[in-house]
């Protein structure tokens, strides 16, 4: 089958990880990474909870980036919005050592590699809490390269966030695609699979790192093998 757009989850599914695991050692390290400006576990994570939050719950008038650093400044100070480059340099450099926290597979590039062979425009569709340098830092431990992306979501270009269905509108709006001509796979059943089946997307629930509270949705499913096969 031929589709317009093929969408791939990252964290997960492109690059299989425990969610829980690496946010836990990621966030260790940027505790760490930046604990010269006075920031401390105590204050600086419930601050970009509370940031991650409220781009989640975005109405889609700004973007998630200032929805974040509005709240984290709210919390912490105005001068976090000094901060924000030193927190680019983090994912640039010492981000690399939480590759520890992941799995990556060596399926990756095939998939992609295939999906580029049955769309015309392949989407690397995170959830877009991070900026461009954090998700291509992640993205290069998969062996994937960015270039092979038409788009790629991230805080600075997103206004929605999932498990919101308009999330995949925005997308669809920004590349003329028709949702019932596009698959969206992922591993997370309702962020991945039932909001973009609610605008009317194909999709494929990938099961190594399943995240699915309750019954998994009615879609074709498999591991990372089964979605290779899926995409031959």
């Amino acid at each position: 089958m031929r589709y317009e757009a093929i969408l791939f989850d990252l964290d997960g599914t492109l690059l299989p990880m425990d969610n829980d695991e690496f946010t836990k050692g990621y966030l260790g390290m940027l505790s760490a990474g930046v604990a010269h400006l006075g920031y401390t576990p105590d204050t600086l994570l419930p601050a970009m909870w509370k940031g991650v939050a409220a781009m989640v719950k975005n109405d889609g008038k700004r973007l998630n980036s200032e929805v974040f650093w509005e709240v984290f400044a709210t919390l912490l100070g105005k001068e976090c919005y000094e901060h924000i480059p030193v927190f680019d340099n983090f994912y640039k450099t010492d981000f690399a050592k939480a590759v520890k926290f992941s799995q990556p597979t060596s399926l990756a590039p095939r998939a992609v590699e295939l999906a580029r062979a049955h769309a015309d425009k392949v989407v690397l569709a995170t959830n877009p809490f991070f900026p461009l340098v954090a998700v291509k830092a992640r993205l290069g431990w998969t062996g994937v390269r960015a270039e092979e992306f038409d788009l790629i979501t991230h805080y600075d270009n997103s206004k929605f966030c999932k498990p919101n269905p308009a999330y995949y509108g925005e997308i669809c709006e920004g590349l003329g695609l028709d949702p019932k001509n596009c698959l969206m796979i992922g591993n997370n059943a309702d962020e991945d699979i039932r909001a973009a089946q609610a605008l009317g997307m194909s999709t494929f629930l990938v099961t190594d790192c399943l995240i699915c509270d309750g019954e998994e949705p009615d879609t074709p499913k498999g591991s990372f093998a089964d979605l290779i096969e899926f995409l031959g």
